[in-house]
């Protein structure tokens, strides 16, 4: 019994300890830089917001958050660097929808999005945007599949990179209505508007943000946004639910991990600083005219959100026969 009670009270006094030290490194963290690495190159989605983060959260924490551009191999060549770093909260990682997603399309990855990272916030999610010449005339989801059907192999849609989400959208929008509608992928978003402005692929599915401008000056016709609401940025653009046409919402994803392992106590002062940083409305505007909407959810809702959107995903990726080696 004696031995009992020692071995009880050892255990608890261990307890203590670690508690205390989780508490400690909270409290002295960050005491210098911290790196947060953009496995894409400067100026796309997921930098900008990632700069937007960087900036405001070295007021808040009051250590300098400093970018690292390191693209690659889709976003995978950062993504794997990042899951290499020492899970101290010095090194986090400004993840897109690619990093859920390029498990399934790649052959060889090094990184699981689950056990390599520790999820800290979806900071902002962006609907994706059907867009058509002002010739085609389609005014509408319906309406696009009916000239398609009309005009099987004719049609073509741009996408802006292999695997993101407008590209799957687009499979997915082929996949429900068994259309018989080209893909044609391009090395960015704005070289897909670009096409699409031209009439060379008639139809494009993007992100909205490269898209807002053409569809406000009216050089492009939005069709419909992907998404279970409209947005403040397009308020007139209908959702492909209002047009009857369920099942095609998709977003781009910006958020931020860290490396597996990180403590609890730094992620969740991460999460605390993030969902200050969403509610200022500088911030907020900022976000908005980029065509993004707040999200600043818990670590665990981000997880979720990981694990639901890759098992969705993972089904239109095999239907299409997607495959990057």
């Amino acid at each position: 019994m004696p031995n009992t009670t020692v071995a009880a009270r050892l255990l608890a006094l261990g307890a203590a300890l670690i508690a205390a030290t989780a508490c400690f490194a909270a409290d002295a963290y960050p005491d210098h830089k911290v790196r947060m690495i953009v496995p894409f190159a400067a100026g796309g989605p997921t930098d900008v917001i990632g700069r937007i983060v960087a900036e405001r959260l070295s007021e808040v924490l009051g250590q300098q958050i400093y970018v690292e551009n390191l693209p690659g191999a889709g976003g995978n060549l950062g993504v794997e660097e990042a899951a290499r770093a020492a899970p101290d909260g010095y090194t986090v990682l400004a993840v897109s929808t690619g990093f859920i997603i390029n498990p399934s399309m790649y052959s060889k990855i090094g990184y699981d999005p689950i056990k390599n990272f520790a999820p800290i916030s979806l900071v902002a999610a962006s609907p994706n945007v059907v867009t058509v010449h002002p010739s085609a005339a389609a005014k509408n989801l319906k309406e696009l599949v009916a000239l398609i059907k009309a005009n099987p192999g004719k049609f073509s849609f741009a996408q802006p990179a292999t695997g993101s989400t407008p590209h799957l959208a687009g499979e997915l929008f082929k996949q429900m209505f068994d259309l018989d509608l080209v893909m044609v992928p391009f090395a960015g978003a704005a070289l897909a508007v670009n096409s699409t402005l031209g009439n060379h692929t008639p139809i494009a599915f993007t992100a909205l943000p490269p898209a807002i401008g053409a569809i406000k000056d009216g050089s492009l016709r939005g069709i419909a946004i992907l998404a279970k609401q409209r947005v403040a940025a397009l308020p007139e653009l209908a959702t492909n639910i209002e047009e009857d046409v369920p099942g095609l919402e998709s977003d781009t994803l910006t958020g931020i991990v860290a490396p597996a392992g990180t403590p609890r106590a730094i992620v969740d002062q991460w999460h605390d600083a993030i969902v200050k940083m969403t509610a200022d409305s500088e911030v907020r505007n900022k976000l908005d005219a980029l065509g993004f909407v707040p999200v600043a959810d818990t670590p665990a809702e981000f997880e979720d959100r990981i694990k639901s959107e890759a098992a969705r995903w993972d089904k239109v990726i095999k239907a299409a026969g997607i495959h990057v080696d």
